[in-house]
């Protein structure tokens, strides 16, 4: 039997690590992994125990973009629009997830794949990746990639990467902001876990709450945004993670937060 596309597991943390799993093809995103993709991930989203979704790869790369040998096999406008759609529904799909997502990327990310990275929430990557929207190379501007890396990166850099199609480095993508941290590649799952570590104890209510703040004030002006931002802040007040949160700190003792709050 032939292993799933996508391999799922989940620690008594609440931490689920989605894997892609296409490895002779460097994880491409067929249209059967985009639907495995976006069944996982509408389970997650309705799963109020999930603290975390850590995105992984087996084998040598992180995800390769597209598969174009199934792109290829079905040449009209029609089916273009249809996939890329669905691949755009998935990309939000990940966005719009009440938990941070984590990629964690080792040896290539292009196109699609680097797209895939930029979505994800935060990202850390073994210092061998390496990363490019890499369309232009065979004629295909990666419009939709370009997207996601606009919203990560500098414009002129963005811009750069885009028309030329060259690769940076993990380092690289750390200084322009598309990956947060960058590991020796032995330590990579170590890397991913001081992060993980780092959110799983925050209340789950106020995380869910701020990430959609975070990327709703990021699309709108200043004063919307500050408005938005104020009325979430009073709701996130309200809530008894905070409460019990702002008491321990006047306190000066650790936060006692209830199982029920911190998954809320």
């Amino acid at each position: 039997m032939e292993e799933p596309l996508l391999l799922q597991h989940r620690d008594d943390r609440g931490v689920v690590t989605l894997t892609l799993n296409r490895p002779q093809a460097f994880n491409a995103l067929s249209e059967a992994m985009l639907a495995a993709l976006a069944e996982a991930v509408e389970s997650l989203a309705a799963d109020d125990g999930v603290r975390v979704v850590v995105l992984a790869a087996s084998g040598k790369a992180f995800c390769a973009g597209h598969d174009l040998k199934e792109m290829r096999a079905e040449p009209s406008l029609e089916y273009y629009e249809k996939l890329f759609a669905q691949c755009t529904a998935v990309m939000l799909s990940v966005r719009r997830l009440p938990v941070p997502v984590i990629a964690r990327v080792h040896g290539l990310a292009t196109a699609a794949g680097c797209q895939l990275v930029a979505m994800c929430d935060l990202a850390v990557a073994s210092h061998d990746a390496r990363f490019a929207v890499s369309g232009i190379n065979v004629g295909l501007f990666c419009a939709t990639p370009g997207v996601a890396l606009s919203r990560n990166v500098p414009p002129k850099a963005a811009f750069e990467m885009l028309v030329t199609g060259e690769f940076v480095s993990a380092g690289r993508a750390r200084e322009l902001g598309l990956v947060n941290r960058v590991a020796a590649p032995g330590e990579l799952d170590d890397a991913v876990e001081a992060l993980v570590a780092g959110i799983v104890t925050k209340p789950r209510v106020a995380v869910a709450m701020g990430k959609a703040l975070f990327y709703r004030q990021l699309e709108t002006g200043i004063d919307s945004a500050y408005e938005d931002a104020g009325t979430t802040m009073a709701c996130n007040m309200m809530d008894p993670s905070a409460l019990e949160g702002v008491a321990a700190f006047i306190e000066k003792r650790p936060p006692r937060w209830s199982a029920a709050a911190s998954t809320t």
